[in-house]
């Protein structure tokens, strides 16, 4: 009899963790004006979608000419068309996705992780992808025909697809340029790893006095003993670069040096080699 309890109380458990993991499986919309809606869809049709929020029964029902794709629980995706009509506008005028704008080029975000935890830091993501964006800027000549696309667009753009440093790897590069309306993009990325080396020195000064009959001697001495603690950075960059939606090129390269902006001088080198610079 206890043994049919625990079983009954183990087959409760499992069904309980089963439904729970379903449960957070959600379908997601992503909207042509790049919002995102993750949800259950309940319906669709040819003209609309019904769906309801996490946690609630009440349902929402969504034109698809809003929508840009669907990617459901299941793992599978519908694209819609890529045209759209703006609220504001007669059901008649219809609007681009985004503006395409040839030979442009926008710098994505640059995810800076660290090895050990996976912890990705946001102020140095958006260090890195200025770094690279002035360093383009600087070079702009060398890049010619290809014009650099602010980076305040760029990274606006993608703040309202709901996308950053941190799942900026997870979106297609097609999807990207769609986005950003760019038909060139630089994607890099910086991994690295720490470690400290610590070092002791020890200074030792004295005075010796001799009597005038050489055998009384008195000394003075001091020493100082000096603590010094050295952080080291191992680096790998990624540099990977896209021209519609083709990756053009890409490498890995670790940095000579272990210092902290160690990484600065390996995108530079990079970026000199890639098949967009050339030597003036």
């Amino acid at each position: 009899m206890r043994i049919t309890k625990v079983l009954a109380v183990i087959s409760v458990f499992f069904i309980s963790v089963l439904g729970f993991s379903q449960a957070k499986k959600l379908d997601r919309i992503v909207k042509k004006d790049y919002q995102i809606i993750d949800c259950t869809i309940a319906k669709m049709s040819d003209k609309t979608v019904e769906y309801s929020l996490p946690g609630e029964t009440l349902q929402i029902s969504l034109d698809v000419s809003q929508i840009a794709r669907i990617d459901f629980a299941s793992g599978r995706s519908q694209t819609f068309d890529a045209a759209t009509t703006s609220p504001d506008s007669s059901p008649n005028q219809v609007i681009a996705n985004a503006e395409m704008k040839p030979n442009t080029i926008a710098v994505l975000p640059v995810p800076y992780v660290n090895s050990d935890n996976q912890q990705s830091s946001e102020d140095m993501a958006k260090l890195a992808q200025n770094d690279l964006y002035n360093k383009l800027i600087d070079k702009s000549s060398n890049i010619f025909p290809l014009t650099v696309q602010d980076l305040r667009t760029t990274n606006s753009l993608l703040h309202k697809a709901g996308i950053d440093h941190n799942n900026i790897d997870e979106t297609p590069i097609a999807d990207l340029e769609k986005i950003l309306g760019v038909d060139n993009i630089i994607a890099a990325k910086v991994s690295f790893t720490m470690s400290t080396s610590a070092t002791a020195t020890t200074y030792d000064t004295g005075n010796a006095k001799v009597s005038n009959n050489n055998k009384k001697i008195t000394t003075n001495d001091y020493s100082t003993t000096t603590a010094n603690t050295q952080m080291y950075y191992y680096y790998n960059v990624y540099f990977d670069m896209y021209k519609n939606a083709d990756k053009i090129y890409s490498q890995t390269r670790k940095p000579f040096l272990n210092l902290k902006d160690s990484w600065m001088d390996s995108i530079t080198y990079l970026l000199k080699r890639s098949p967009i610079y050339t030597k003036k």
